[in-house]
C-alpha cells in the first residue's frame, strides 16, 4: 500500500511538470523551451526541402488540426508565460489591440483641438515575388513553421530578432490540397532566382509532394 501511495505522488509530480495535451506525454516542458532556441532555429534545425527537415512550430487558430499535431503552439498562454521567461526561445507574438486616440486639451483662447493618434507604427512588407511554384533555398535561414495567412506568417516575422524577408508558401504532401502555410523566415532577402525547392519528394501514399503559390516578401527598413 505505501509503495502504491509513492507511485501515485511521483506521478502525480511528474504530470505537474509537463506541458499540456497537445504535445507527448514524455516531453517536459523545459525540453520543449530548449528546442525553441535560436541554436536549434526554433525547432527546424534544417531548413524546408533539406533531408529530415520539419516544422518547428505553429502559430494559428486550429491547434486541433491534424496538420499541426504535436507542434508548439504559439497562441497557447501558458506556453507563451514559459517562452517569455527565455529569452533564447523564440517568443510569442504580441497581438496589440486597436490603436486609440487621444485629443489635445483645448486651451482657454483656442477655437479647436487637435487629435493626436499614439500609435506606434506596424512593420511592413514589400513583396519581392509571389506565386511561384518553387521556395527558397539560400543563406541565412532562421526557423520555419506552420500559419493560417500570409498575415501570420509577418506577425512572425516581426517577434523574431533579425528577420527581414520571409518566404510563405503551400506544401502539398499529400493526395488532399494543404491547407496551412509553410512560413520560413530569413535574416537576409532573397530573390525568384534563389527560389529552387519544388518538391519532388515521394510521401508515404505514393503522392509526389510539390510548392505551391510561393511568395516571397522583404521587410521595408526605411
Amino acid at each position: 500500500m505505501a509503495r502504491t501511495c509513492v507511485l501515485l505522488a511521483l506521478l502525480f509530480t511528474s504530470t505537474l511538470s509537463r506541458y499540456i495535451p497537445l504535445f507527448d506525454d514524455s516531453e517536459s516542458t523545459e525540453a520543449i523551451v530548449a528546442s525553441l532556441s535560436a541554436p536549434n532555429h526554433h525547432g527546424a534545425p534544417f531548413p524546408p526541402g533539406s533531408f529530415g527537415s520539419s516544422a518547428g512550430w505553429y502559430y494559428g487558430d486550429d491547434p486541433s488540426s491534424t496538420l499541426v499535431d504535436g507542434l508548439p503552439w504559439l497562441k497557447d498562454k501558458d506556453l507563451c508565460a514559459v517562452l517569455k521567461q527565455s529569452p533564447d526561445a523564440i517568443q510569442c507574438p504580441i497581438v496589440k489591440a486597436k490603436p486609440t486616440k487621444t485629443y489635445g486639451r483645448r486651451s482657454a483662447d483656442a477655437t479647436d483641438s487637435t487629435a493626436t493618434a499614439t500609435t506606434t507604427p506596424t512593420p511592413s512588407y514589400t513583396a519581392v515575388f509571389t506565386d511561384l511554384d518553387a521556395s527558397i533555398e539560400g543563406s541565412g535561414y532562421i526557423t520555419y513553421g506552420l500559419v493560417d495567412t500570409n498575415s501570420d506568417c509577418e506577425t512572425f516575422c516581426n517577434t523574431v530578432s533579425n528577420c527581414i524577408f520571409l518566404n510563405s508558401y503551400y506544401d502539398v504532401n499529400g493526395k488532399d490540397e494543404s491547407p496551412k502555410l509553410t512560413c520560413s523566415l530569413y535574416s537576409v532577402v532573397h530573390t525568384a532566382a534563389e527560389a529552387t525547392n519544388k518538391g519532388g519528394q515521394t510521401e508515404p501514399d505514393g503522392f509526389m509532394d510539390y510548392i505551391a503559390n510561393s511568395s516571397g516578401y522583404a521587410l521595408v527598413t526605411s
